[in-house]
């Protein structure tokens, strides 16, 4: 009986550690999928984007199966904490305040903070899309809108500039295209689509007040995913590598979203 009872133990323990094993070789990544063309979905509700991809490309790298888990963006790092999901790869920005609570990579992509400006203000002024944040901060007479709490009002006031605030997005935008504000400060996709809506009236300054590192997240003392992580964005940069195989799949579908640069507007600082 003490032969089959150990038998039958070590059977269930060999079980047990084939499961745990089985969790271990699946990478799951956190991200929120709904930022295109970064994490987004098909038709088919299928994960898909350039983090999809980076994602994919790591487990590669790792020889591990990644599963993508569909979680809201403020739930991200909780989720990461209390050991739902692995890493997170999704657009996530390096700040002082997270990495209280996460470790992060090496940025693998800067995300600009660019301005949406009234036409005739800019023409009045001699701006145009190429001017520099300099020229813009020299005019002492702008009217900044922006946002509560988002960088569109505490950008323009961390260099003491008064700021409208809006109470949405496209009250904002609508103020600066009919002339009640010059300037809107935001990430790259809503200051594009602020101009596409109204070409006539405003202009896209592109030089960037902010240039936000990107990065991937562990949780903190998970140094031997960490690692890995910062080799693989290594490799980034090789010929061929990650960097060239998106550009080759993306380039298209960002230079039609933002109608004057592809991936590389992203890559570099």
């Amino acid at each position: 009986m003490k032969k089959i009872f150990l038998f039958m133990s070590l059977i269930m323990l060999a079980l047990m550690m084939s499961a745990c094993s089985g969790r271990g070789d699946v990478l799951r990544v956190g991200m929120d999928l709904s930022y295109p063309p970064f994490e987004t979905v098909t038709t088919d509700n299928e994960p898909m984007g350039i983090s999809v991809d980076i994602a994919k490309a790591f487990g590669l790298y790792l020889g591990r199966e990644v599963e993508i888990i569909n979680t809201d963006f403020g739930s991200l790092i909780p989720a990461l904490n209390s050991g739902e999901i692995d890493i997170i790869i999704a657009s996530m920005s390096i700040t002082a305040e997270r990495e209280l609570s996460v470790d992060f990579t090496d940025p693998y992509f800067y995300f600009k903070i660019i301005s949406l400006m009234n036409k005739t203000y800019a023409e009045n002024n001699g701006l145009t899309e190429d001017s520099s944040v300099d020229d813009v901060l020299a005019l002492e007479d702008v009217t900044y809108v922006g946002l509560a709490s988002q960088v569109s009002v505490t950008i323009p006031q961390s260099y003491g500039k008064t700021v409208i605030e809006a109470t949405d997005l496209g009250t904002a935008v609508e103020s600066v295209a009919q002339g009640t504000a010059d300037l809107l400060l935001m990430s790259a996709n809503p200051v594009v689509a602020g101009y596409q809506a109204n070409s006539d009236d405003t202009i896209v300054l592109w030089d960037a007040f902010v240039s936000s590192p990107i990065g991937m997240a562990v949780a903190e003392g998970n140094t031997e995913l960490l690692a890995q992580a910062n080799a693989f964005i290594d490799t980034f940069s090789d010929e061929n590598g990650l960097y060239q195989v998106l550009k080759d799949q993306w380039d298209a579908v960002i230079l039609a979203e933002l109608g004057k640069y592809g991936l590389d507007f992203y890559i570099h600082e």
